[in-house]
Parts: C-alpha cells; sequence; structure tokens
C-alpha cells in the first residue's frame, strides 16, 4: 500500500529541529494508520491523538514565546483539527472505524500538506528571524 505521506518531501523539512522531528513522527503515524485495522487501527489512532495533542502544544509554546503574530488563527486551525480527531476518537472506541479510517486516507494528507508549508512555514521562519 503506498504512503498517504511522503516523509523524504523536503517541503516538511522547515529548518526547526522540534518541529521537523514532531512533522516526521506525525507522518509516520499517519502512514502505518493506513497499513492496520482492527485494534492496532484503534491503538494507533490513540496515538495518533495523543502526539497531535503535544505536537499542537509544543507549537503553540513556540508562538506564545516567539510573539507570532498568526497566533490565533494558527491555534484556530490546531483546535479544528483536534476537535475532529477528537470525536472521531469516540467513535473508534465504540468500535466504528470506518469514519476515522476516511479521515486519516482521505483528509489527513492534504491538510497536512497545506498546514506545514504554510502556516508551519511562516511559524518556522518567524522562529528564524528573532
Amino acid at each position: 500500500m503506498p504512503l498517504l505521506i511522503n516523509p523524504d518531501e523536503d517541503l516538511y523539512r522547515l529548518g526547526n529541529p522540534d518541529m521537523d522531528s514532531t512533522h516526521a513522527e506525525f507522518i509516520t503515524l499517519v502512514n502505518s494508520l493506513s497499513q492496520v485495522t482492527g485494534d492496532d487501527f484503534c491503538k494507533g489512532f490513540d496515538e495518533l491523538v495523543a502526539h497531535t495533542q503535544g505536537h499542537f502544544d509544543r507549537e503553540k509554546d513556540m508562538m506564545t514565546a516567539s510573539d507570532f503574530p498568526a497566533l490565533n488563527e494558527h491555534v484556530g486551525e490546531h483546535n479544528r483539527v483536534l476537535a475532529d480527531l477528537l470525536q472521531l476518537q469516540r467513535r473508534v472506541q465504540r468500535g466504528n472505524l470506518m469514519m476515522a479510517k476516511a479521515f486519516v486516507k482521505e483528509q489527513i494528507p492534504g491538510w497536512f500538506h497545506l498546514h506545514a508549508t504554510t502556516m508551519d512555514s511562516a511559524l518556522a521562519n518567524h522562529i528564524k528571524g528573532r
């Protein structure tokens, strides 16, 4: 099965070691979810949600510490995606995997590409320029 997100894509390397390693972990989790079913998917989805919460918290800390001017917009986007993941996690915990699998396959790759190459790239450049 092909990877959902190419881990070798240079666009996802933003020159900020913390962000780059977090993005690599996120990509690994997303790609692994495309290859598992049943209980393994449930466990992996829980890991993805926990990772994403920590990921977004660390980025918010970076934005706050660096007085990032687009903090509210960026955090709002994080909150929207996290709300979707948490809603899907509740479904997964009840044994309903279909929507979560579709979200992982059809929504996350495009969202991540756009988010990493716009909002996260802007944050990384802002931090570099300080």
